[in-house]
């Protein structure tokens, strides 16, 4: 949502998830500062003036940033190898000057626009990317869930370090990690505003306060010693030993900050309908880190977690973040004596409930139904980051999405174009089944660019639809607004060619720059020879047709469909192509619903079938398709009165009112059309014969009833 439409009655929402977020990021926090190198408290001074500075500048009304796992996975390996204890005084000042670094970096990207990568990843690889993202630290978080420890790295590290904590099995540990998961699943399920979340924590604390459960191996928080951070700025001569090392490991880090939190920003963008700022948000970024360094804080990131667990409790603004640093502020100041008291398997559950609502099955399923190239993409991203990790995932994804943009330009839209009798304009042979070619005459539709890499396609389909009688090949070239020099030489060649088979060739509809492109190529011969017409209709006739003009006769049998008609009235098959009749259908079962809950005689008089067509999904229908949908709608009605749904005498009446209706119709296209009168009636003759091998009894019930209405007319 955005802030324009900010309302007060989100407080309480963005205060409540403000406080269990903060809750949440204690036992995070202090995990992943322990991963870097750092004392625990460290984790919490991160969620400190970091998160208020990233909330006074963020564009994003409700992404949650934090001390999280990539980062300081990276961070914690690297000083390592470097030869850094963990908790050494030295790992105090490295791990700050390191962060201050990456927040020069990010501001570095942030005035070279590097945000701008996001424009070029797909939905499918930003939903495979988070759903990758929120897996990784899932596994990450399993052990803790028995008793074991956080792991680190990509999937393939992560299942060993699983498999080798289990020897630390804990039963009470697993129960109440298990348990803590089930309960807020199916609390969701049940009562999806339930702060079930919140009511757990209370319960887990009066369990080890009352049971002593940490006899029993379940591990709590450890004590931390309240106060603040001193503040202070890094000392980068700490650095100097492996400068040109930490340079680049400050560069790797800040990349991933940039392009984890950018995506999973952009997200919830996508999400919700509003629109984050990329280089605000880099400034943010740099800002929040900058912010850590001089806490003395690990690198702060967005957290996909935590804005999961935020999202879940319905987060509409930056009052959330602002809450969140207030609790922590008071956390730290009062209540650090009570860390004892959190079972971390609990405050683990939380966290996974919330990692599983960001793996995005529902995003997969859709993209298998309607496109499996873009499904590929989305797993394609989403093993990459399990795999990879995150960077290789997003580079994955975006040379995906690219091969998929090529592949688009690469082979477009082509279609086969001829005439409808007795219509204006060209219609799609296999999308308009009333559509018939143009005698010896191949009129080839192409919807791109004409370009290097397509243009044998464009060849190969010019050439696969001529025939023996082939005597012309018009192409119809409003889709192309550029070509290259090979598209030129292709063009020549291919006129040419036919040419040498006594088949004239034609290029036509294109802007005038195309021919302009064509000279500056040397194929201005095509120009010169007149091979360039400005419409279809213009090459028609210089191939020597009139109107009306003759059509190849069809070897199949067609029917009547809407586009027959004049396009000014006939919509469905041109907005539905093959669905168009089930579409219809739909009207019709609106419309029937509607009707039935018509109780009065005197409400049927003065029904008004037209006003029920209004009110549809669809709106006002075209009076052609009206026609087809007045017939669906009385085999609906007859059906009903077999079902004992609906009295022969209502039958009766409403049949009136449709037989008048369908009069209007008929007297519009007369006036309007007067070759539709004579199409619809072809129609609905069609539709008859269908209804006589299908349910012969309802059509000639109905064709009595019109007899009846006919004869007291």
């Amino acid at each position: 949502m955005n802030r324009k439409t900010f309302s007060s009655r989100f407080l309480i929402n963005d205060i409540f998830s403000g406080m269990i977020v903060a809750l949440v990021s204690i036992p995070i926090s202090m995990g992943y500062a322990q991963i870097a190198g750092l004392p625990p408290v460290y984790g919490l001074y991160g969620s400190l003036l970091p998160i208020l500075i990233f909330s006074l500048i963020t564009t994003s009304p409700q992404f949650v940033v934090g001390v999280d796992a990539m980062p300081v996975a990276m961070l914690g390996s690297a000083i390592t190898e470097f030869g850094i204890a963990a908790f050494s005084p030295q790992a105090l000042k490295v791990v700050p000057s390191v962060t201050l670094l990456i927040s020069l970096w990010l501001l570095i990207f942030k005035f070279l626009k590097a945000g701008r990568i996001v424009k070029y990843i797909s939905n499918p690889v930003m939903g495979g990317f988070i759903s990758g993202i929120g897996c990784t630290i899932i596994l990450m978080q399993i052990p803790k869930l028995f008793g074991g420890s956080a792991g680190t790295g990509e999937i393939i590290s992560l299942i060993p370090h699983i498999i080798r904590e289990l020897s630390f099995f804990n039963l009470p540990s697993f129960i109440f990690g298990i348990t803590t998961i089930a309960l807020i699943l199916g609390a969701k399920r049940i009562f999806p505003k339930f702060p079930m979340a919140i009511l757990l924590l209370l319960a887990g604390i009066l369990i080890v306060k009352f049971f002593n459960v940490n006899e029993a191996g379940v591990k709590l928080l450890p004590a931390v010693e309240k106060g603040l951070p001193q503040l202070s700025f890094p000392d980068l001569s700490t650095l100097k030993n492996n400068f040109p090392d930490y340079v680049f490991l400050s560069l790797t880090i800040a990349l991933v900050i940039m392009v984890q939190t950018l995506l999973a920003t952009n997200s919830y963008a996508n999400k919700y309908d509003y629109y984050v700022n990329n280089d605000r948000e880099l400034l943010a970024y740099a800002a929040m880190n900058f912010a850590g360094s001089i806490s003395g804080a690990c690198p702060i990131n967005g957290s996909v977690s935590r804005s999961s667990l935020a999202d879940q409790f319905g987060t509409k603004s930056q009052f959330m973040s602002i809450t969140s640093f207030i609790t922590m502020l008071l956390i730290v100041l009062f209540c650090t004596q009570y860390f004892v008291f959190l079972p971390v398997p609990l405050l683990t559950g939380i966290v996974v409930t919330a990692l599983i609502g960001i793996v995005d099955v529902k995003q997969a399923k859709e993209l298998w139904k309607i496109s499996k190239s873009d499904f590929w993409i989305f797993i394609a991203a989403f093993v990459s980051v399990l795999i990879f990790g995150t960077i290789y995932g997003v580079i994955t994804g975006v040379v995906l999405s690219f091969i998929m943009v090529v592949k688009k330009a690469v082979i477009p839209p082509r279609s086969f174009i001829g005439k409808i009798p007795n219509q204006h304009g060209y219609y799609n042979l296999i999308r308009n089944k009333n559509s018939v070619s143009i005698k010896n005459t191949v009129i080839y539709k192409f919807g791109g660019n004409l370009f290097f890499a397509n243009t044998e396609i464009f060849q190969k389909d010019i050439e696969s639809s001529i025939k023996e009688d082939t005597k012309f090949v018009i192409v119809d070239a409003s889709g192309i607004g550029d070509i290259d020099i090979a598209a030129a030489k292709k063009l020549l060649y291919i006129a040419n060619k036919l040419e040498k088979q006594n088949i004239k060739f034609y290029i036509t509809e294109h802007q005038g720059y195309i021919n302009d492109q064509l000279r500056l190529y040397g194929a201005g011969k095509l120009i010169e020879n007149g091979n360039v017409r400005r419409t279809v209709s213009l090459a028609l006739r210089t191939c020597g047709f009139k109107k009306p003009y003759p059509l190849e006769e069809s070897t199949e049998e067609k029917i009547f469909n809407p586009s027959q008609a004049d396009e000014r009235f006939a919509e469905f098959e041109w907005a539905f192509g093959k669905d168009a009749e089930s579409k219809l259908k739909e009207i019709a079962d609106e419309v029937v619903t509607s009707i039935k809950t018509i109780s009065s005689r005197e409400n049927i008089e003065n029904l008004n079938i037209e006003d029920l067509e209004r009110k549809s999904k669809w709106g006002k229908i075209s009076y052609f398709d009206e026609g087809e949908l007045l017939e669906d709608i009385e085999i609906e009605l007859e059906e009903l009165v077999e079902k004992g749904s609906l009295d022969q005498d209502k039958l009766n009446q409403l049949e009136k009112i449709i037989s008048i209706r369908k009069s209007v119709i008929e007297e519009k296209l007369n006036r309007i059309n007067p070759n539709g009168t004579k199409v619809l009636h072809e129609k609905l003759k069609a539709v008859e014969e269908h209804l006589k091998k299908t349910n012969p009894v309802a059509l000639e019930k109905i064709l009595k009833l019109r007899e009846k209405i006919q004869n007291e007319k």
